[in-house]
């Protein structure tokens, strides 16, 4: 126990040094906050009870989409692997450190949007905590879990940007945090429904805590864990 968690802290220090986290953790995602929190309760005041919750879809979907993936994918596309196993070590230690590493860090940042956002915007903050932070959790689960299928299935660096994109563009445009998702043609707003951004927003939003909206994202982190223990258990057998 006491060497998983020493790896698990030094994951989260090398995760610290990484420019690809520290840029898709912390830097556009709060940047993106600063800029269109401004933009979004200017144009849309209305938005002010719903800003917290639509930044911290757009910062997660970032991190766990274009920022857990390469890093999987430079630990288990390379001799690194190989290194695991001459060691013995178990090869899931990878990417069960790299993704708590990344649920902290992404924790991290949507501390700091919940704690700016009233003061720099005039936010509400959820008025039902005690069910915002177990939404929150469920939905980086549910997105870095399908992050780590990402960065286990996809073994070239230029599909795995390309295949990201495509996961983390639709997850922002089409699940509602920009506008209202009923405003969408309906096939947009059906195809939204596939990705947890969209059920994850209602989740968090007050009163949204309820098995409607928590089925599908704990259905996804379900099946993205089997994919990933599968995905393991061939790589080790190689």
């Amino acid at each position: 126990m006491n060497g998983f968690l020493y790896g698990v802290a030094l994951q989260w220090k090398l995760d610290i040094r990484s420019k690809s986290l520290l840029v898709t953790c912390y830097i556009v995602p709060l940047i993106f906050f600063l800029l269109m929190g401004g933009i979004f309760t200017s144009v849309m005041p209305e938005m002010g009870s719903t800003l917290i919750q639509s930044m911290i879809v757009m910062s997660v979907s970032m991190g766990a989409f274009i920022g857990l993936p390469p890093s999987l994918l430079e630990t288990y596309g390379s001799d690194i692997k190989k290194v695991y196993k001459a060691n013995g070590v178990p090869l899931c230690l990878g990417l069960v450190t790299m993704f708590l590493s990344a649920f902290v860090h992404l924790m991290a940042t949507c501390a700091v949007i919940a704690l700016l956002a009233p003061v720099l915007f005039e936010a509400a903050l959820p008025t039902q905590l005690p069910f915002f932070f177990p939404a929150l959790a469920i939905y980086m689960l549910a997105s870095l879990s399908i992050g780590s299928v990402l960065g286990l299935t996809v073994k070239n660096q230029a599909k795995l940007t390309m295949i990201a994109q495509l996961v983390f563009l639709p997850s922002i445009m089409l699940s509602g945090i920009m506008f209202p998702a009923d405003l969408l043609p309906d096939f947009l707003e059906a195809a939204g429904r596939i990705f947890p951004a969209s059920w994850c927003y209602r989740l968090m939003l007050d009163n949204g805590f309820c098995f409607e909206n928590l089925w599908y994202p704990i259905v996804i982190f379900i099946t993205s864990v089997f994919i990933c223990v599968i995905v393991l258990k061939r790589q080790k057998e190689k």
